[in-house]
């Protein structure tokens, strides 16, 4: 009696295992360990970037007459970024996801407006600590694009077992949702950090104060 009692149990396991892979059981659980992989090293190349604007900005600030304004913005968007506790669960809340991306949108435009406007300042292009902070940050935002692709396609992945059948059946019995993503004008604005010129030899901007036509200061 037992063993016929033992069999059935084992079938019935067997089965109910069998029922749960072909339901995409199985493939939630692994998307989901690829999602959180994934954000895992999205905010890791973030906070790379938050670490490095703090000598970036010590070193504009040995510029005495530097856009101050221009400085200021930085260093406001990188403490609402940094103000965000980004933990493994805000891929699960879409608002808090979007609140998320939006400041370190805003990080990014603050930091492209202070490169931008530093070609303004020859001294400060020439600064050899300037130059190597605009390389690491350079390189940070290329790493930043790669990790923000691989998360984009690890949750469209898991979307889509979200939203197909019979997995999308999975997902309604045990509460599986659709992830947050970022948005492609966001990933575009961000995937191109503006490109400066450091090279000592390249003919310095014009101050802003400077007459065009005599190239002497009015």
């Amino acid at each position: 009696m037992k063993t016929a009692f033992h069999r059935w149990l084992t079938l019935a396991l067997l089965l109910a295992s069998l029922s749960l892979s072909a339901c995409g059981y199985n493939q939630f659980q692994s998307g989901n360990e690829q999602v959180k992989a994934s954000w895992s090293e999205v905010l890791s190349q973030y906070q790379r970037r938050a670490d490095l604007i703090p000598n970036l900005v010590n070193v504009v600030k040995g510029q005495a007459d530097f856009e101050q304004g221009t400085l200021q913005a930085v260093v406001e968007a990188r403490a609402k970024a940094t103000s965000i506790q980004a933990s493994p669960e805000l891929v699960n809340d879409p608002q808090a996801f979007q609140k998320f991306q939006q400041a370190q949108k805003d990080l990014s435009g603050s930091l492209s407006r202070l490169l931008v406007v530093s070609e303004n300042y020859p001294t400060l292009r020439a600064n050899q600590g300037f130059i190597d902070l605009q390389a690491q940050l350079e390189g940070t935002e290329n790493r930043i694009a790669v990790a923000r692709n691989r998360y984009i396609k690890a949750v469209q992945d898991y979307n889509v077992t979200v939203h197909s059948f019979p997995s999308n059946l999975t997902a309604m019995a045990l509460g599986y949702k659709e992830k947050p993503n970022f948005t492609v004008d966001n990933e575009q604005a961000i995937a191109k950090p503006p490109t400066v010129t450091f090279d000592p030899k390249a003919a310095p901007a014009q101050s802003p104060s400077t007459s065009p036509s005599t190239g002497k200061t009015p």
